[in-house]
């Protein structure tokens, strides 16, 4: 029997109806996931908001730095209940911290299709340049560039290391135009301006939620839509190898929040978890080919297959693990990972059909041990 069969809660009538032995391989199943969860799951989270705690007071410190010379650009990276806003882990090594920007007002926002997962910002008819906090920014075709504000950023950054108190651990890391800082020399953080779009769902997401999946309710979906997006300054994967004139100027669009609402309930957060700790353990490749966010975003599709609270009960998480780890192999065998809520922007762009081969045959490895050996989550 394998560990990763799907599982109900046992009713009187199913007690009388499934053979003990099963009853007694499901019961083993989920003591080997919660096993695995304490042990594993628990020490990444540790070892993750440890590592949190030392990156943050660093950046807080060179952002300080920035604040000073530039009052535009202002920290938005706080301590929340244990939490910082604004802070993604990509993996134990590597963060992307957000900088919301303030007043986006006297711009439109355009997101007609021509650049994939990015919009541009657009004076709004009439407005005058110099009724924006960000004028020496905006274009003569009247877009708020991404690439200059980015520009700018990086060189209030670089000077700001310099002069913060840590500047013996941090350096920034050159030949890109990310503002990315190395600290320690172990640890990457991106910090990324930003614009928070609340209230306003993109026209490139108007088909979600797909009509007839009973996932997510009507209430949840109004929650999202509210909740909005982001718009970040930075590198897009979709527009490398396009000479597009708008191409500086795009902003990329970001759900961040969206997702980690639509995570809420069930099992999902502690699959996700599980998911990613498999994903650093074992499937951290040249290429990097499988990512922590393309965990996330097969988890949401998951969420459509299976829509029922029911099937998102603890009982049944392994059954989800795997599906999810099959949706995966599929993905990385045709090459492509939409994205959850932008289908048109593919997730595997620019990653080398070899890394992807390699990827398929390690989680096809993987999936295989979970699949038949009831005592594999001990090895893994």
């Amino acid at each position: 029997m394998s560990i990763l069969r799907r599982v109900h809660r046992p009713s009187a009538w199913s007690k009388m109806l499934v053979p003990p032995e099963m009853m007694a391989a499901q019961s083993k199943m989920l003591y080997q996931i919660n096993k695995y969860y304490g042990e594993r799951v628990q020490s990444r989270k540790g070892q993750v908001a440890k590592t949190i705690r030392e990156v943050c007071k660093v950046v807080q410190d060179v952002l300080k730095e920035v604040e000073v010379q530039e009052p535009r650009f202002i920290s938005s990276l706080t301590e929340c209940n244990g939490r910082y806003e604004g802070l993604e882990v990509i993996s134990p090594g590597e963060f992307e911290v957000v900088l919301y920007l303030n007043q986006m007002g006297v711009f439109n926002f355009v997101d007609d299709g021509t650049l994939p997962g990015c919009a541009v910002l657009k004076l709004s008819d009439g407005r005058k340049r110099s009724m924006s906090l960000w004028v020496e920014f905006i274009t003569a075709s009247g877009y708020l560039s991404a690439r200059k504000i980015r520009s700018r950023f990086q060189t209030l950054v670089a000077q700001a290391c310099d002069k913060c108190a840590y500047r013996d651990s941090v350096k920034m890391i050159a030949d890109t135009t990310e503002v990315k800082l190395r600290i320690r020399e172990r640890y990457v953080v991106q910090i990324t301006p930003a614009f928070k779009c609340s209230g306003v769902w993109p026209r490139s997401a108007a088909h979600w939620p797909i009509p007839h999946i009973p996932w997510p309710h009507p209430n949840l979906v109004a929650e999202v839509k509210t909740e909005g997006f982001d718009l970040l300054s930075k590198e897009s994967v979709a527009m490398q190898g396009k000479q597009s004139a708008m191409e500086g100027d795009a902003w990329v669009l970001s759900f961040t929040e969206a997702e980690n609402r639509l995570m809420l309930g069930g099992c999902r957060r502690r699959c996700l978890s599980i998911l990613k700790t498999l994903r650093d353990r074992h499937l951290d490749l040249p290429g990097n080919p499988v990512s922590s966010y393309h965990m996330k975003t097969l988890l949401l599709y998951e969420c459509e297959k299976h829509p029922r609270e029911l099937e998102w009960d603890e009982s049944c998480l392994g059954d989800r693990i795997n599906g999810i780890l099959l949706q995966l192999i599929s993905c990385l065998q045709c090459r492509r990972c939409p994205h959850y809520f932008l289908p048109n922007l593919d997730l595997f762009k620019g990653k080398s059909p070899s890394a992807l081969e390699n990827a398929a045959k390690q989680v096809w490895r993987l999936t295989r041990e979970l699949l038949t050996n009831t005592r594999s989550l001990e090895k893994l």
